[in-house]
């Protein structure tokens, strides 16, 4: 995400840098859906001068906006008054989108543009979206009761970025709204830094002083007047200094609280250095940003970018701002004074009036400063970055059209498209094997959709696989498996079947050959999902489906649903397997696969020996009874252990029953606590022995074949998957589960006898390579085969 994602794909894009040439920019055809062309504010601006930059790098462009517009270009269509009855406003851009042939839709305000993307002329065309703010939630905090109106502004606004092929937005701070309160996939949103007219907001300080009348020190804030602006934190600030002598306090914009500020200002004695100026016109605010000594943001909430910032520096003059939004990385870089920086906290009154009046004594970044650092905003920037994001979107919708046309050819003549579900992103046991499994897989065209952003997210797409994040709600998605089978919180139910019809939609749409779910989750409802599209699905088992994991309803349900919904199942051990009862369907046992990026090393030498444990900290993976049998095999020795791993899910209390037991037992100064590892495989390297104490069975063992690929002799508890992977004596020892003293005895074995560690850890290497992702891919791509004859 953000500008460095756009510029690395621009340079793949065809074209190339789309700056270079008029015609790979005007192939395009872009058209912009705005508000109106003259109507004051940031966004208003913004659409006029990214209109100007996208026409001078050769694009062409078009745009739909309201009345009034008397100075809006030739390729600006005006197609409605912005007093007119909504209705009428929604016509007129529906009629003049049918009238335009665009290449490419950039809304910038999705109301307007929402029937011609939706339902309109444009419902095929590529679509992207410029996130300026959240149009339900700008409501609330102008004061708009949460209601009807409000959930139907966010639901549009929800189906109109959804569309989107693609999302741009002015810092990282809206991507992150953007993200987690639309459930927007990441990958698809870019942040575009704007530019600023350096021609027009140029600095000229004492002429705009002389022009305006201005004498003694000046402070300007130039917002909307609406609560979420700040502009009352600011009026309390100005009142604690008090200012020095002929200091003025400018307010310039409209809005319903222009009242209430009056009133304040008289209420705190401050009106006689306070003026409301009311709208000014574009030459009076840039004479004001001249003038003035400081610019002052202090929005509350909700700020995406803040152009007035970028537009007061481009002036010289240098602005304070609140950490809210995009505001700090408007300023990021600028040096804010000897004492102070340039961010405050919002609301914060003391904090604003301290650093107001450090700003009044010259306290403040130079005026030739704020300039530099406001040329770094460019316009011709700007427009090469949205024409590549642009250019993107185009080439996707050409992609998707092609692989419509291509699904009509038959699996037989193409590679199979298999879809895969997972409702987790996280780098757990389950996430890291269908990576290992996907990376192996030839002739599969591989698309992934997870249920939320994370980790994994990154690292399939790395390995050169497509992934779309589809967010489910946490009501959903966050459902304990306690409560699966049992009675189901509403908000559960509602999300989870709203889920499975968008996921049925899309698999409508993309058309997969098979779908393949990865999680317990994902089983159940891209099952429904995938028999509503008519797509055959294969559940992937990995998790045992047993009383000691899930409680009786859940087990029940997953059992009938195991017998009913899949076309076959594939299951990760022969444990996994059995416990999901007798099934209708084709069923097979492929193990997690595993591959080691390095060659185990030989170990030897004289020292104090480590032993190892590798998973998170929870009752029924045993760390308790390790902690026992180490104690006991080891006293009076040197010998060292080492676990690896954090606790989930609340069970922070365990960890500290852990701490407890190293004090009771003596061996503190033996036992480190290693926390989470993403490199499992460097820790592995210093281990010289290996436990896996599960008290429960189970499904795998992943880290069991990992140790063994390490050549590492393993002790491991014999039930579940482990008790398949070990042969004892052969390449491992299995010891029976829950059982220190067990446990202790093959401790003392492996500790006491180098030449046992050699044997079962040269033999375990040999074993591992039966987990070879090159030698599993083959059951999975016959499974598939099965399916689809």
């Amino acid at each position: 995400m953000g500008t460095d994602g756009a510029a690395q794909e621009r340079a793949q894009a065809p074209g190339g840098s789309w700056g270079s040439t008029t015609s790979s920019a005007a192939r395009l055809r872009p058209v912009l859906v705005g508000m109106s062309w003259d109507t004051p504010g940031g966004l208003t601006r913004y659409l006029r001068d990214l209109h100007g930059a996208l026409e001078a790098a050769g694009a062409a462009p078009r745009v739909l906006v309201l009345a009034p517009a008397t100075e809006a270009p030739a390729s600006a269509r005006v197609v409605g008054d912005e007093t007119a009855p909504l209705a009428q406003r929604l016509r007129g851009y529906a009629r003049a989108a049918a009238r335009e042939d665009a290449g490419v839709v950039d809304a910038h305000f999705a109301l307007y543009a929402a029937w011609p993307v939706l339902a309109g002329a444009w419902r095929r065309r590529p679509l992207v979206v410029h996130f300026h703010g959240p149009w339900a939630d700008e409501s609330l905090a102008a004061g708009t009761r949460q209601g009807a109106a409000v959930r139907a502004k966010r639901a549009l606004e929800g189906a109109v970025y959804r569309r989107a092929r693609r999302l741009v937005v002015l810092s990282t701070a809206f991507a992150d709204l953007l993200v987690e309160g639309y459930g927007v996939d990441r990958e698809r949103v870019h942040v575009v830094r704007p530019g600023v007219d350096l021609e027009r907001f140029t600095p000229d300080h004492e002429g705009a002083r002389e022009r305006l009348g201005l004498s003694g020190p000046v402070v300007v804030s130039a917002r909307r007047l609406v609560p979420r602006m700040g502009l009352d934190v600011l009026l309390r600030a100005w009142a604690q200094l008090p200012p020095p002598p002929g200091a003025t306090l400018l307010l310039t914009g409209e809005g319903p609280e222009a009242p209430a500020l009056a009133a304040l200002a008289a209420e705190l004695g401050v009106s006689g250095s306070v003026r409301l100026l009311g709208r000014v016109t574009e030459e009076h605010l840039v004479d004001l940003y001249r003038a003035a000594d400081a610019c002052v943001l202090p929005s509350l909430s909700l700020e995406g970018f803040g152009l007035a910032a970028v537009e007061a520096l481009a002036t010289g003059t240098p602005v304070l701002v609140t950490a809210v939004g995009g505001l700090p990385e408007v300023v990021e870089g600028l040096e804010g004074g000897q004492r102070t920086g340039l961010v405050v906290p919002p609301g914060d009154v003391a904090a604003l009036a301290e650093r107001l009046r450090a700003a009044l004594v010259g306290d403040l970044p130079s005026r030739d400063a704020c300039r530099a650092h406001a040329e770094t905003f460019s316009w011709a920037r700007a427009a090469e970055e949205n024409l590549a994001v642009y250019a993107l979107a185009a080439d996707e919708a050409a992609g998707t059209a092609a692989r419509t046309a291509a699904a009509s050819a038959g699996p037989g003549d193409r590679p199979l498209r298999v879809t895969y579900l997972d409702h987790c992103a996280a780098l757990s046991g389950g996430e890291i094997a269908l990576l290992r499994m996907l990376e192996s897989l030839d002739g599969v065209e591989r698309h992934v959709v997870l249920g939320e952003d994370g980790p994994l997210v990154p690292r399939l797409r790395a390995a050169g696989i497509r992934v779309d994040v589809r967010p489910m709600a946490e009501d959903a998605r966050g459902l304990s498996r306690d409560r699966v089978g049992g009675r189901l919180p509403v908000a559960s139910a509602v999300g989870t079947a709203a889920y499975v019809l968008r996921l049925a939609r899309e698999l409508r749409a993309e058309r997969p050959d098979l779908v393949h779910t990865n999680s317990l989750k994902s089983a159940l409802y891209g099952s429904l999902a995938a028999r509503l599209a008519g797509v055959p699905v294969v559940w992937h088992a990995r998790d045992r489906v047993a009383d000691d994991y899930l409680p009786g309803p859940a087990v029940r349900l997953v059992r009938t649903a195991a017998r009913w919904l899949p076309s076959a199942v594939l299951a990760n051990s022969d444990e996994t397997l059995r416990t999901l009862g007798p099934l209708r369907r084709p069923a097979r046992v492929v193990p997690d696969p595993y591959q080691p990026s390095v060659a185990a090393t030989a170990r030897g030498g004289d020292g104090p020996l480590v032993v190892g444990m590798v998973g998170r900290l929870a009752p029924w993976k045993g760390q308790h009874v390790f902690l026992e049998a180490f104690a006991a095999a080891t006293a009076g020795s040197a010998h060292r252990a080492v676990l690896l791993g954090t606790a989930m899910f609340g069970e922070d209390d365990y960890v500290a029953r852990l701490h407890r037991d190293v004090e009771r037992l003596g061996i503190a100064d033996r036992v480190e606590f290693r926390g989470f590892r993403e490199d499992v495989e460097g820790e592995l390297a210093g281990f010289d022995v290996l436990v896996h104490a599960s008290v429960t069975p189970e499904p795998f063992g992943q880290v069991v074949v990992e140790g063994m690929a390490a050549g590492l002799p393993v002790v491991a508890t014999a039930a579940g998957g482990p008790a398949e992977i070990i042969t004892s004596e052969r390449d491992g020892l299995l010891v029976a589960p829950d059982d220190a003293v067990a446990l202790a005895a093959a401790l003392t074995r492996l500790l006491d006898d180098p030449g046992l560690r050699t044997r079962l850890g040269s033999a375990a290497r040999a074993r591992a390579a039966d987990f070879a992702p090159e030698v599993l891919a083959p059951r999975v791509l016959e499974v598939y085969r099965e399916v689809l004859a």
